[in-house]
């Protein structure tokens, strides 16, 4: 956003691409099953670290190439120093514990010297990983809106198996500055044919050319083998241009194994042929464009008043009252998550008026316990007015509630989803609840299937865990990798991120607010997106083409 008069940092939104050489093998009965996570240090601190992300896992590789990007903010006036970390994958059910996965090595470098050496591409040797490598590629993104429907199909491909036939799939990669191919996309294996149908998939025409047409793109044809040792069937080149044209002899690729092209010479024609069935390209508007159209994003904030927070008198209480006339007090876990996202989410918000609620309380005047009440303890008066009227509430509630018990999620999920219900057919809104609470869900079940039947409509739903729980159950709800599901109930969308707060503290006990509130965002644009596409809906008043804008890096808040 262009302010006169006042400063900012100069940044742009990178995206990694990560590979690995030389892992250990740590499986007794197959190959390790490879993942990497990816750190930042916190500014100010020597010893902080905060996860930016992770790629996906991939069975049995000791040279993985993840399909999966990272982005991040690059700020060339910043040493910002990344910690990249590999681990075999050993439990599914934990993928956020990382002590319940062997550790295959680790680096740490700054991002500036990885861009700085983009032209001969940036590898370094993993801390003992035994002689292991990480290689990462860094491109800056282009703003291209579109995203294309890609279908494949191939036919009379090599036979590859002994006993069968082949088990083909399909690679993409890109083409970079540096001479290097990244992947792209992985389309699924179709077992035991010669002639596969792969199922049409959506890729960001950026993720393929990164806004210019005519690089140039690799694709590659492998046989699936359980061992991980897929065996190359052959490549062959195309180009985003080539690929707009649609179905037509010039899509149609002659799949060359070099190896068996210079064995045969001039007896050798092809390993088979890859036919591009269907490309359709369109242009998907952003999440600013929605937000610029008229798009009002909704807030509400509800507060785990269960007694497990601890007593509000005690310093170790999660909602310690604390002293206010000492200005070197901290703020308690819970106010400094109101605020630290609340003050980017209101921005986005017209009236700037937020309902908030409590659960899991006595309140007054009888006593009775309440999932499901509202901070100003005024049911007539349940809106406050900004991040400043919220946290008043906030103090009103802790005042005059008694801490109790249990931890219920679904009453509050339900109150908002009536309201989101109301709105279904409308783009011009849009709900984010924010809950944050101190331990694991004791309606785990139930909060469930109102995610599921919350998922169809247009609201994300936000959870900050605070204090030391284990909170491994939340990752059932923040379904990155797979829908949520409970019984035959299926989401239709992922609306849940989760994220702990005390990956953000400082070790004096101060807290990175900005990097809490881009995590705990960073979600949000996608699922808007995700819920207007699903219904077909436009921005409300979009913005003509020439529209000159404020400009946000893509991805974030």
């Amino acid at each position: 956003m262009f302010q006169p008069g006042a400063a900012t940092t100069p940044s742009t939104t990178v995206e990694l691409s990560l590979r690995s050489e030389g892992l250990q093998d740590l499986d007794t009965f197959s190959k390790s099953d490879p993942f990497c996570v990816v750190e930042l240090k916190m500014p100010g601190s020597q010893t902080d670290w905060v996860e930016i992300g992770r790629t996906e896992h991939i069975n049995d590789n000791l040279n993985p190439v993840w399909e999966k990007k990272l982005l991040m903010d690059y700020n060339f006036e910043q040493r910002q120093i990344l910690r990249l970390s590999v681990y075999d994958l050993d439990d599914e059910s934990s993928k956020s514990s990382l002590d319940q996965h062997d550790f295959l090595g680790f680096t740490e470098c700054t991002l500036g010297e990885v861009v700085s050496t983009q032209s001969k591409g940036y590898s370094k040797e993993l801390n003992k990983g035994k002689g292991a490598r990480i290689f990462i590629v860094a491109e800056e993104l282009s703003s291209n809106k579109e995203e294309a429907l890609l279908k494949f199909s191939a036919k009379g491909l090599d036979k590859m198996d002994f006993f069968g036939k082949s088990d083909p799939f399909l690679e993409i990669h890109r083409s970079t500055e540096s001479n290097q191919y990244i992947l792209v996309h992985r389309t699924e294996v179709i077992k035991k044919t010669l002639d596969p149908q792969w199922k049409q998939f959506q890729l960001k025409v950026r993720s393929i050319c990164n806004g210019d047409d005519d690089r140039d793109l690799r694709m590659d044809v492998y046989d699936w083998n359980r061992s991980g040792d897929h065996e190359i069937i052959g490549s062959f080149h195309t180009s985003m241009r080539k690929l707009r044209q649609g179905p037509s002899s010039d899509n149609v690729y002659d799949v060359i194994n070099e190896k068996k092209k210079k064995n045969k010479g001039n007896k050798y024609k092809n390993s088979g042929s890859v036919t591009l069935q269907s490309c359709e390209v369109h242009i998907v508007p952003s999440f600013l464009d929605y937000i610029k159209g008229g798009t009002q994003v909704n807030f509400t904030l509800a507060v785990d008043f269960t007694g497990s927070n601890g007593n509000p008198n005690s310093p170790d209480s999660l909602h310690y009252r604390g002293n206010p006339s000492n200005p070197n007090q901290h703020p308690n876990q819970y106010v400094t998550a109101i605020r630290s996202v609340g003050e980017i989410v209101q921005d986005y918000d017209s009236d700037k008026m937020f309902p908030a609620l409590g659960f899991g309380a006595r309140i007054p005047p009888p006593g009775q316990v309440s999932h499901e009440f509202f901070l100003t303890l005024d049911p007539s008066q349940p809106y406050c007015q900004g991040i400043d009227g919220v946290l008043a509430a906030y103090y009103n509630s802790l005042h005059n509630v008694q801490l109790y018990g249990p931890t219920n999620f679904s009453p509050v999920i339900r109150h908002v989803a009536k309201f989101a219900e109301a709105y279904k057919s409308d783009p011009s809104k849009y709900f984010i609840l924010l809950i944050i609470t101190d331990g694991i869900i004791t309606d785990l079940d139930e909060t469930k299937r109102s995610i599921i039947t919350a998922s169809g409509l247009p609201l994300s739903i936000i959870i900050v865990g605070v204090g030391n729980e284990d909170f491994s159950a939340m990752d059932e709800l923040d379904s990155d990798d797979e829908l949520l599901r409970v019984g035959s109930m299926v989401a239709q969308r992922d609306i849940v991120q989760f994220v702990e707060l005390r990956k953000f503290i400082h070790s004096n006990g101060s807290w990175s607010k900005e990097l809490l509130a881009k995590e705990v965002l960073a979600e949000i644009p996608d699922q808007l997106l995700s819920y207007m596409k699903s219904k077909g809906f436009k921005p409300p008043n979009p913005a003509p083409e020439n529209w000159l804008g404020d400009f946000r890096p893509s991805g974030t808040l």
